[in-house]
């Protein structure tokens, strides 16, 4: 009896320690894509020709994600300013000086369910992955 729970238990262990690496490497890939999204679109939306970014660049920018292969539904965009106006209208873009705020959120759809394995009780189904990041408009009218 001794001998079956310890290669139960073994078991267990082997299974978490070969695929464990497997999806904290999809987590971080996940991670380093939705933060380079950002990165890119507020590199676009604040440069000096725009100054907001756009509903058209937040569906290219779901286009490109489903692409890696993200659920396009799934995905979830906030775009703010440092003065409170509104940073997706074309028609009035952010001003020089102003900082445009962006953040994605991505589930982490089950990723960490292996983790049971070993008993540590994995993120809340309603838990979000997100990459934000900030930069100042350089839209001069």
């Amino acid at each position: 009896m001794k001998q079956i729970l310890v290669f139960i238990l073994f078991s267990a262990m082997l299974c978490w320690f070969m695929f464990s690496p497997i999806y904290k490497h999809v987590l971080i890939v996940r991670q380093a894509v939705i933060q380079k999204e950002v990165d890119f679109l507020l590199e676009v939306g604040a440069n000096g020709s725009h100054g907001y970014i756009s509903d058209a660049m937040l569906q290219a920018s779901r286009e490109r994600l489903s692409a890696r292969g993200f659920i396009s539904t799934e995905l979830q965009y906030v775009v703010t300013t440092s003065s409170g106006d509104d940073g997706t209208d074309s028609a009035r873009p952010v001003l020089r000086g102003t900082g445009i705020r962006l953040l994605i959120s991505y589930p982490y759809q089950q990723l960490f369910e292996i983790d049971r394995l070993v008993g540590i009780s994995p993120p809340d189904a309603s838990s979000r992955m997100t990459a934000h990041g900030m930069k100042m408009s350089e839209f001069v009218p």
